[in-house]
């Protein structure tokens, strides 16, 4: 039976997982995973030129897989939008059957070499969270969202990694009063946009924001386009 890229992939991948904890996101780990599967070693190169970090890269985007599929299936109508980001934060952690997983990894993305590779993968679970509850932003609040949630989330994730607390009560209580702080602050820029006492003040940079635009789907890097759509 021929075994497909994807296959490979995710035996590659599930093998390193028993080697990470212990090696971390490493080259040894890479071959350890490569000689657990019997794969050939040509082709686990061809499928991760970059060995560990693209596995690395790989188990972030299976927990982010598993985040969406949970936001599909459960039903959030209820919900005010800021508790359904929350939600999604809580669903994306608890994707994590083993924190030393992530630890790991953050030490790989704080690698200089590294860094863009990390800050780009928490981008685009950040990307993935607003586009599955439904955002439609086209104009600078769709980097503005990211961009908020993005911080948010990091933050989150580091409380996290510490928090022994049962079931991670404190790590919701801190995600929790990191949104109400977000909210607070754009209750606040809604009060001074509102104000027509700034709006002399404010005519240039809101002229400038509205030139800015999202970028158009299949997007793949950091987002950074101005006017891609005129």
């Amino acid at each position: 039976m021929t075994t497909t890229y994807e296959d490979a992939k995710e035996q590659l991948l599930n093998a390193m997982l028993d080697h990470v904890p212990f090696d971390g996101w490493s080259e040894t780990s890479f071959r350890m995973a490569i000689s657990d599967c019997d794969i050939d070693e040509a082709l686990a190169r061809s499928i991760c030129p970059r060995g560990a970090v693209d596995m690395a890269l790989a188990f972030h985007a299976q927990g982010d897989a598993a985040m969406v599929e949970r936001l599909k299936t459960e039903d959030l109508s209820d919900l005010k939008f800021r508790d359904r980001i929350a939600a999604a934060v809580r669903f994306r952690l608890q994707a994590v059957d083993d924190k030393e997983l992530v630890r790991r990894g953050m030490t790989l993305f704080s690698l200089p070499m590294h860094a863009a590779d990390g800050a780009k993968a928490m981008w685009q679970t950040c990307d993935l969270i607003w586009d599955t509850l439904g955002d439609t932003s086209d104009d600078v609040n769709w980097y503005t969202k990211r961009a908020t949630l993005s911080g948010v989330y990091s933050s989150t994730v580091l409380f996290w990694l510490g928090d022994d607390s049962p079931d991670h009560q404190k790590t919701w209580e801190f995600l929790d009063r990191r949104i109400d702080n977000v909210m607070q602050f754009e209750k606040l820029k809604a009060q001074v946009n509102g104000n027509p006492l700034f709006k002399p003040f404010l005519a240039v940079p809101n002229w400038l924001a509205g030139q800015v635009k999202a970028p158009m789907k299949m997007r793949a890097d950091l987002p950074g386009m101005l006017n891609p759509r005129k």
